[in-house]
């Protein structure tokens, strides 16, 4: 099922809309496989394949709306679940932020499925387990891992002539390593659609060696730091910073994308000039699907250019009430870098830290995109340019907005999987490695 094609699933939806009795109905087919194998403690715990699928059908009454669903594509079945969100429908009250469906709409193909990843063997599932477990025990650690690679396929298809198809592919590998006196932790982790540009066993080496160099780390004083963030790290911020990007919060006044006195900051200078932040569904490092679920079309997009605010995320009831065209929120968010090496950013350092990722970041103040977190898994004494020992993990209080307005320097964008795991088979990130100026670390954590 995972290889149903275009006209396979456009086949399914025909028979929903012949079914449906509604004034309106929406119906959308998911679909795919994943395999997976996870390790720790050196030795490999679970290993497996599975395949889903499932039907959800909406049938709306005026402005009432109920939905069913089924996961299997004989006509009983499909007809069950039309018969559901009908009589569903016919109980629920109105919404009053009800939208009609969309009509027919134009997406452009995108090179987000490859057949290699889709075709990963169990065999090389466990090579990668075994030369990351190889990495971590030839440094005398002890590692945990888990890659999970995917095929899946969607469509959608309403009785206003809307139809649109996907299929994508994605393969996702993080893995931690621990000295053997638990006093050293390191990480590295991939993301990527074709697994020709996975190479884990680069990541799980990235793991050991932070891990041996993180032994014994020795606490430093809170306070302000320039910090040097790895790509993982900084996409953390930059996943946040863009998660509220709604015009709606905007307008309301319930984020900092509010302009005092009503609106929004479209428009306006928020970050430093240096700053361009884009979605391209078409990206060729992390191609996406070309649609939402709404139908609404996903395109090109600017949110942030020279450090001004471009654009917002409209949903299509918004953005009617707001008189203008709807945004779609985005597959992937691509930041642009510079030229500098991971190197070069830290050569220029006179004091600061080298912060591998963050981990259990959480919101502190919406108006101002304040948030707090954790480093972990590496955190490094930058002296003079030179990494000299490593530090103890710290707790740092900081809004995205202010950090990305104090970059200083950044490294060519690449692929990568947050630290909270954002971009796994989910929003895909591409990111660069920054050097950042009075970054706020507000106290020691003795976590390792």
């Amino acid at each position: 099922m995972a290889g149903m094609t275009e006209a396979q699933a456009r086949a399914i939806l025909d028979r929903v809309m012949k079914l449906s009795k509604a004034e309106h109905c929406e119906a959308s087919i998911f679909g795919g496989t994943s395999g997976n194998i996870r390790f720790a403690r050196n030795t490999v715990t679970t290993a497996g394949q599975r395949e889903n699928f499932s039907l959800n059908v909406q049938s709306s009454f005026g402005k009432r709306s109920g939905s069913g669903t089924a996961n299997q594509f004989d006509d009983a079945s499909i007809e069950r679940a039309v018969r559901r969100s009908e009589e569903l429908a016919r109980l629920a009250p109105e919404n009053p932020e009800w939208m009609p469906p969309l009509g027919p709409q134009q997406y452009t193909p995108t090179p987000a499925f490859v057949e290699a990843t889709a075709n990963v063997t169990p065999e090389y599932r466990a090579e990668l387990a075994r030369v990351s477990i190889a990495a971590a025990k030839e440094k005398n650690c002890t590692a945990a891992g888990f890659l999970e690679d995917r095929a899946n396929w969607s469509a959608r298809l309403n009785s206003a002539g809307l139809f649109g198809y996907h299929r994508s592919t994605g393969i996702t590998y993080t893995v931690s390593a621990r000295t053997a006196d638990g006093t050293g932790s390191g990480w590295g982790g991939q993301d990527a659609n074709d697994v020709a540009k996975m190479d884990g066993g680069a990541a799980a080496r990235m793991a050991v060696e932070k891990a041996a160099a993180s032994r014994d780390a020795r606490a430093i004083e809170p306070g302000k730091y320039t910090v040097v963030l790895e790509p993982s790290a900084l996409a953390d911020l930059l996943a946040f910073m863009l998660f509220s990007a709604d015009a709606r919060q905007a307008d309301e006044g319930r984020s900092f994308y509010s302009k005092k006195g009503g609106g929004n900051k479209i428009g306006e200078q928020v970050l430093t000039e240096g700053v361009r932040i884009y979605s391209d569904p078409k990206h060729p490092l992390a191609p996406t699907i070309a649609f939402d679920g709404e139908g609404t079309p996903i395109k090109q997009n600017t949110w942030i250019e020279k450090g001004v605010l471009k654009d917002l995320f409209y949903s299509r009831f918004w953005a009617e009430k707001m008189g203008r065209a709807p945004t779609a929120g985005p597959g992937n968010l691509i930041m642009d870098g510079g030229n500098a090496s991971l190197a070069d950013l830290i050569a220029g350092t006179e004091r600061g830290v080298l912060v591998t990722r963050f981990w259990y970041i959480r919101p502190l103040d919406p108006q101002s995109l304040l948030f707090t977190g954790l480093t972990r898994d590496g955190l490094f004494l930058i002296e003079k340019g030179r990494i000299t020992r490593p530090v103890k993990n710290m707790r740092w209080n900081e809004s995205p907005i202010v950090a990305f307005n104090n970059i200083e320097a950044m490294t060519p964008p690449e692929r990568v999987v947050s630290g909270e795991g954002l971009g796994s088979g989910g929003l895909a990130l591409v990111c660069p490695a920054a050097r950042i100026r009075e970054f706020t670390f507000s106290s020691a954590s003795d976590a390792v």
